[in-house]
Order: structure tokens, then sequence, then C-alpha cells
């Protein structure tokens, strides 16, 4: 699909349709089993897939960029990878089940190619990142098998390539290790050119598995303190962005719910 947009992308028809409306944003309303139960059932039906997670961050980013919209839109599974957005949708009235974190979610999936003999191939970080990760998932996840994986550092010219070194090496399941909203972006234009089942975006996850940063203590995670932990290891990169997207994020909840009183 090289040369097509993002906004030109297949569409496929969302067959799971209990979704949550919040802040503008559709969000299907599954808990973690059943998460990875559909994307078990996404994989053996074999047809390119993209999920997408959703943040405080995406929320925001929505509003803004409209081809990142239109890309999520698209995606037939959406997750919340966002305790304030669990709160949100209670707020709401429209509540989802629990926060599934794109993290946790890529640590089941492993789990579940380790089982079913999924492929998997992982796209993004630094090389030398990426090597130290993948010999720690095999030690992690005896039996996984890794069809390949590439760094995340080539330019959009070389995109072709990329997606004939995935496509050869025929996985079940792709991680990109990319930023927001490149990677989303990136999957939509080149899901066809991929042709694999099931494709989502894992940001610094690979980051996390390498050993290279750490992830929040578990009360951290469960109370929604996830994005402090964060920004206590990279302040001054992660300062302003989380200061204007959780301000932003909290007038527009402010606004949704004075809507709904009024209503």
């Amino acid at each position: 699909m090289s040369g097509r947009s993002a906004l030109e992308a297949p569409v496929r028809a969302a067959r799971f349709r209990d979704r949550a409306q919040i802040l503008g944003c559709e969000i299907d309303r599954l808990d973690m089993d059943a998460t990875v139960e559909r994307c078990a059932e996404i994989i053996e039906a074999g047809e390119p897939t993209q999920h997408v997670a959703i943040n405080v961050a995406k929320v925001v980013a929505l509003h803004d960029d409209p081809r990142l919209r239109d890309v999520v839109e698209r995606c037939e599974l959406i997750s919340v990878d966002g305790q304030p957005i669990v709160w949100a949708s209670r707020l709401l009235g429209d509540p989802l089940p629990e926060r599934v974190a794109g993290i946790d979610l890529m640590f089941r999936l492993l789990e579940l190619a380790a089982e079913r003999g999924y492929r998997v191939y992982v796209l993004g970080a630094r090389q030398e990142v990426l090597e130290s990760a993948i010999a720690r998932l095999g030690e992690r996840y005896p039996g996984l098998v890794v069809a390949g994986y590439h760094h995340g550092y080539f330019k959009d010219e070389e995109s072709p390539e990329i997606c004939e070194l995935v496509r050869a090496s025929e996985p079940h399941i792709l991680f990109v290790a990319m930023s927001s909203p490149r990677k989303e972006l990136w999957l939509a234009e080149h899901a066809r050119d991929l042709g694999v089942p099931f494709s989502m975006g894992v940001g610094g996850s690979i980051d996390v598995v390498a050993g290279l940063t750490k992830r929040a203590p578990r009360w951290m995670q469960r109370t929604g303190l996830e994005w402090f932990y964060r920004f206590i290891q990279e302040p001054r990169r992660l300062g302003p962005r989380y200061l204007r997207t959780n301000a932003r994020f909290a007038a527009m909840l402010a606004r949704a719910l004075v809507t709904r009183r009024r209503g």
C-alpha cells in the first residue's frame, strides 16, 4: 500500500460493537480476559486487524489530529489503557469494566503465542535495546517463536522494504514499539502490505522488557499514578506534555459532566 495515505487505508467493519463513548472516543467494553479472547479470534480469522490502546494523551490527540481519529475509528479492537479513562467512563454513566494496559496485554499475548505456537515479530526501539528484549522474552516465555525483529529507526521511504521483511517472516502478531501517532498511522497505512493478522502498538514496552526503564509499582498502576512514576523518571521530557494533556483532559471531562447534568 505504499503511496496510499492512512485515510485511504482499507476499512473493516468492527464485529464487536459493545462500545462505550468517552469524550468522543469509542472504546470496547472488554476486560483483560475478554480482550485476549478477542485477540485470539482475530488471529485465527487471519485477516489484517489493527488494535489501538486509548489513554489520556490519545483522547486529547484525537481532538487535534483528524488523521489519527480516522485511524482509531477504523480499528476493530480499541482498549482502554489509562485508569483515568475508566474513572471518566463511570462518571459519565457509560462504564468500562477495567483498564486493559497495553504492556499487560502484550505480555498476555506473548504467553498465548508461546502456548499456541503463534509467531511474533517486534518492530521498533533501538537495535541494542531490541536485541536485549528479545533475549529476555525467550527466557520468560519458553517455546515463544520470534519470527523476526527490526529496529524502528528507519526512514519513510524504507517502509516498503520493512513491510516485505515482516511479511516474509509470516508472523501472526506484530508488536510495534514506536511513539504515537507514528505507530498508529504507520500500521494503518501499511496494513495490507504487512499481511499480519493482529498488529498493535506497544510504545515504550520494549524498553521495559529490556530493563532500560522501570514500570511503576502495582499500587501506582491500580491507583492511576503510573503516569506520575514515568514523570519522576523523565521530568524534563514528560513534564510539559503531561501538564498540557492532563489539564485539557480535565477540562474536557468537566464540560462533558456539565452537559450530562443539563441533559
